[in-house]
């Protein structure tokens, strides 16, 4: 497409063609993406989606592809990347942050800070964005319990600032999963005082953990399905002897049944399959529809 390959001349970033997707999805699978564009600011941002809009290109916003999984073929639209969007600053126990920031990053900066409410997303490979889109959490916390506000910008290109009722964090959702053309720019974040070493040392507690019960040496996007209400889908997945099991080059994880893993040079229909084939025989034996955590991009 002519005004596809006019991105340079908009001058709002660095412009990358035909974008390997496996290079930007932690499980290092899926197709080509037509274009990446890694923004330099908030208002080449604007510029770009207002341009796209314009000419009715499809784009979506990524950040480390923690949740994400790119069917095999071709993404036909624009990737936009806040990777430049990462300025943070702590004022006692509020943090500003921009949604291109890391988040585990993030964590240790509060833990350091001493200040306690991060601890459970130290082992969240994703941005601060990520983690706002889909509710990220864990250890029974999740953004939900500490953002205070969140700057979009919103349908209409606009900035505009949510209060946390108004972001409407659920269990692995949000506003902003509802509402996918609004763009998370940055949010605060209301923290606790706390004693650094103790939380340091709950962080390097769930950190051992994760590495003894979760296959972090392969390539994987976290878990597969959201837990279902008084239940675990790893329980579940691993009833019905699926630990182990592979298709193509695709595997659920020996060490975690509700972890996919990338164990020899997969594809995305590889990883699709096992989810497929998992909600299937779960919905047969037990009734229950698994719901899916992570995000499939047609």
């Amino acid at each position: 497409m002519k005004k596809m390959k006019e991105l340079d001349k908009l001058n709002v970033g660095r412009v990358i063609y035909h974008v390997s997707l496996k290079e930007y999805t932690t499980y290092r699978v899926g197709g080509i993406a037509n274009a990446l564009v890694i923004v330099d600011d908030k208002e080449s941002l604007k510029k770009l989606i207002c341009y796209l809009e314009e000419h009715q290109i499809k784009w979506k916003i990524i950040g480390n592809g923690s949740n994400l999984i790119f069917k095999d073929g071709v993404y036909d639209g624009v990737l936009i990347h806040l990777a430049n969007l990462n300025d943070m600053k702590i004022e006692d126990t509020q943090i500003y942050v921009e949604s291109g920031y890391s988040l585990p990053k993030l964590s240790i900066k509060a833990a350091k800070a001493s200040l306690t409410g991060l601890e459970f997303a130290a082992g969240i490979p994703g941005t601060v964005g990520g983690a706002l889109f889909m509710n990220a959490g864990a250890y029974k916390s999740d953004m939900g319990y500490i953002v205070k506000e969140v700057t979009i910008l919103d349908e209409n290109l606009k900035e505009k600032v949510l209060t946390n009722e108004e972001c409407d964090f659920h269990y692995r959702t949000s506003y902003f999963k509802k509402h996918p053309k609004c763009v998370c720019l940055n949010a605060k974040l209301q923290l606790k005082r706390g004693v650094k070493e103790a939380i340091l040392a709950v962080m390097e507690d769930r950190k051992k953990r994760r590495i003894e019960s979760q296959p972090l040496e392969y390539p994987s996007a976290g878990s597969v399905f959201r837990n279902p209400e008084g239940d675990y889908a790893g329980r579940l997945i691993e009833s019905l002897g699926y630990k182990g099991k592979l298709f193509g080059g695709a595997m659920v994880s020996q060490k975690h049944a509700n972890f996919i893993i990338n164990k020899d040079h997969a594809t995305a229909s590889d990883v699709i399959h096992l989810i497929r084939d998992i909600q299937k025989n779960v919905k047969k034996e037990y009734g229950i529809d698994l719901k899916l955590e992570q995000e499939i991009v047609e």
